[in-house]
């Protein structure tokens, strides 16, 4: 670790949630979500100078995304997440004294394994620390009066290459961080959900929203006028070509040059199956356009077979990325040794490891003598305020040029927060946030999102929350949770019997 890092130990957390109804139905993998869940935090950190200070996090509690089970509701994914928290408060305060990035290399292990002994995946487990890492670095960098661009390029955290991270041994950590420099500005990819509305005519007039919002691709398309899209498929060939037809349609005629990915959310067997509608979409002439725009496909592969065999059948054609597959440290490494280009960035599997896997592309590619590898930014439903603000000072840092956005399409604003807190917000961050009529919105100009206010100190949050309005989190089940339907099967044998 870094010899000047501060040292710091974590004192306690505080653990709150709050709900949304989300304004339009989101349809991604094998769920459709009409309202959620956000967990949200803070943190007391001590310094080892006397000084104490606290910190923020926000992460949206999703259902069947980090454990697709169909077997569990979703009241027992939301239970796992907290578990993994529970887990994560439970290891970082009893480690007592270390650096930021100590606190979470020193616990990986056990949070795995403790996660494991609980039933949750590698990706359930990750999130109790992402979720800490933000709030801990955000007191870190307020106590430090740095921003969090300023406190990574210092390696404030204390970031090194560690027997976590064994393919990145000799490379020069400190330097790689020294050189990221935050973007002022991203383009904004708007998410394109599998029951989304193309145009006017599959809606039924009982259906608008009318809030002022776009609520069809084809006013999406015209309101932000931006030029990135991220669509959604479903592992149904002959649907998804239908599907992708009509948005091209849409997309050349209202956007023209446009660039866009394809998203599989695991909906696809194998690759055999995701080559098959890349070959079927070369050779559709409605979907020439499209298809020349495509920058890659997202995790179109069930994360049990994804990194089971190469991909080459279709990454010699186009460059896939994993998401939902990178569960642990070394996924990332794992899947380039099969094909895969490309790894997503998102702050719910944890900055960390978002961090060092851009270390990663920069030593792969040099290796390579190519720029083969690289990252994307993901989303999943991060909502405006303090969730959204930490993701694109993570992503803008990165050097990436474009985000998924879709907590601003699929939520209206900062709804559902309290009007005090939307001002304080806007007001801290007039270059993010719009408040004219109606609740506290994205600022989206020609399709893109202006930061320079995210230059804050701490991790990008220059407002207060209004904790009173939330409501504590509940306590996290202590042991296994079953799946539903085990226990209803249970439960019937048991009747049974008597």
């Amino acid at each position: 670790m870094n010899a000047q890092a501060p040292r710091l130990k974590l004192e306690s957390v505080e653990r709150f949630e709050r709900d949304v109804k989300l304004r339009l139905p989101f349809r991604f993998g094998v769920v459709t979500v009409t309202e959620a869940t956000q967990a949200v935090i803070r943190a007391r950190v001590a310094l080892s100078d006397g000084r104490v200070a606290e910190g923020v996090a926000a992460e949206t509690l999703a259902a069947k995304w980090f454990d697709k089970n169909p077997g569990l509701s979703d009241d027992q994914n939301l239970d796992q997440l907290r578990q993994a928290l529970d887990l994560a408060v439970k290891l970082y305060t009893g480690r007592g004294w270390s650096t930021a990035f100590g606190l979470y290399a020193d616990t990986y292990a056990d949070q795995l394994a403790r996660g494991a002994a609980l039933g949750l995946n590698p990706l359930v487990a990750s999130f109790g620390p992402a979720l800490l890492d933000r709030a801990v670095l955000d007191a870190l960098g307020q106590a430090q009066k740095l921003s969090f661009a300023a406190a990574i390029r210092a390696n404030l955290p204390g970031m090194a290459v560690t027997s976590l991270t064994p393919d990145l041994d000799g490379f020069d950590l400190e330097a790689f961080l020294s050189r990221l420099r935050p973007g002022e500005r991203i383009d904004v990819r708007h998410t394109v959900g599998l029951v989304d509305p193309i145009v006017a005519q599959d809606q039924k007039p009982d259906q608008r929203v009318n809030d002022g919002l776009p609520e069809t691709l084809e006013e999406v398309a015209r309101y932000y006028r931006g030029r990135y899209y991220k669509l959604k498929v479903g592992g149904d060939v002959a649907a998804d070509l239908d599907r992708l037809a009509r948005i091209a349609q849409v997309l050349d005629r209202e956007i023209g040059d446009y660039k866009a990915t394809l998203d599989g959310n695991e909906q696809y067997d194998d690759v055999e199956g995701i080559a098959e509608l890349w070959r079927r979409m070369d050779e559709t002439p409605a979907l020439q356009r499209l298809v020349a725009s495509i920058l890659f496909i997202e995790q179109p592969i069930k994360r049990a077979v994804a990194l089971s065999r190469p991909v080459d059948a279709l990454a010699k054609r186009k460059a896939l990325i994993i998401d939902e597959s990178d569960g642990e440290l070394g996924s990332f490494p794992a899947a380039a040794r099969l094909g895969y280009a490309g790894v997503s960035s998102k702050t719910c599997k944890g900055f960390y490891k978002s961090l060092l896997n851009a270390a990663r592309v920069v030593r792969m590619n040099g290796q390579a003598e190519s720029a083969r590898y690289f990252m994307s930014a993901e989303d999943l439903t991060t909502w405006a305020g303090v969730c959204v603000q930490q993701d694109l000072a993570l992503v803008s840092l990165l050097g990436i040029v474009h985000v998924e956005r879709n907590g601003h399409h699929f939520i209206d604003g900062m709804c559902f927060a309290p009007m005090a807190e939307q001002r304080r917000f806007a007001a801290a961050h007039p270059d993010l946030y719009v408040l004219e009529r109606g609740p506290a919105r994205l600022r989206i100009a020609r399709g893109r999102l202006n930061l320079k206010s995210l230059g804050c100190p701490g991790f990008a949050v220059g407002a207060e929350m209004d904790f009173a309005s939330m409501r504590k989190m509940p306590a996290a089940p202590a042991a296994k949770i079953e799946p539903a339907a085990a226990k209803r099967a249970a439960a019937g044998a048991r009747r049974a019997k008597r």
